[in-house]
């Protein structure tokens, strides 16, 4: 088993802004026209893209949403990735790993517009990932989260709040 530095070293991976490491490896080169796009996008947008995400110890990915839909991909690691989301109003969890015993899943599909956060299940550990978006990627679509989210959402205001840089 190769070790988190192994894989940041190897892929080159770069901090990222809401924490964790990454590193793009494919924004598709077919164009989707502002025309094609739901109204919410402000421009035109690559159909796809995708990167390698690594999350180590206490390495959290801060509540965000962005205006795509986001699949995560487990790839390799010694902890399972626990996907926070809030759909109607609960707070629901998904686990992104190799132990389908354990409820862990290999891919899991955040839906658009949708607030979330990721973390360790195991803190000693760390997990690479991948995450693809279509329609493509553009931060102009990603919106981090700050301390108003948990008091949106009072009843999972401490568990929010943990995972907002």
């Amino acid at each position: 088993m190769q070790t988190a530095a192994y894989w940041i070293e190897k892929l080159q991976l770069e901090r990222h802004p809401e924490g964790g490491w990454f590193k793009e490896v494919y924004r598709s080169s077919e164009i989707l026209e502002k025309s094609a796009l739901p109204e919410s996008f402000g421009s035109e947008r690559n159909c796809s893209t995708s990167i390698y995400y690594l999350l180590e110890k206490n390495d959290f990915s801060a509540f965000h949403r962005i205006k795509s839909d986001e699949i995560w991909h487990f790839y390799t690691g010694t902890s399972a990735v626990e996907i926070l989301y809030l759909i109607d109003g609960h707070l629901k969890t998904q686990k992104v790993g190799n132990n389908l015993d354990n409820e862990e899943l290999f891919q899991f599909t955040v839906p658009k517009n949708t607030w979330f956060a990721a973390q360790l299940t195991n803190k000693t550990g760390y997990a690479l990932v991948g995450c693809t978006v279509s329609p493509g990627f553009h931060f102009e679509d990603f919106e981090l989260a700050d301390e108003s989210l948990g008091n949106n959402f009072t009843e999972y205001a401490q568990q929010i709040n943990e995972l907002i840089h």
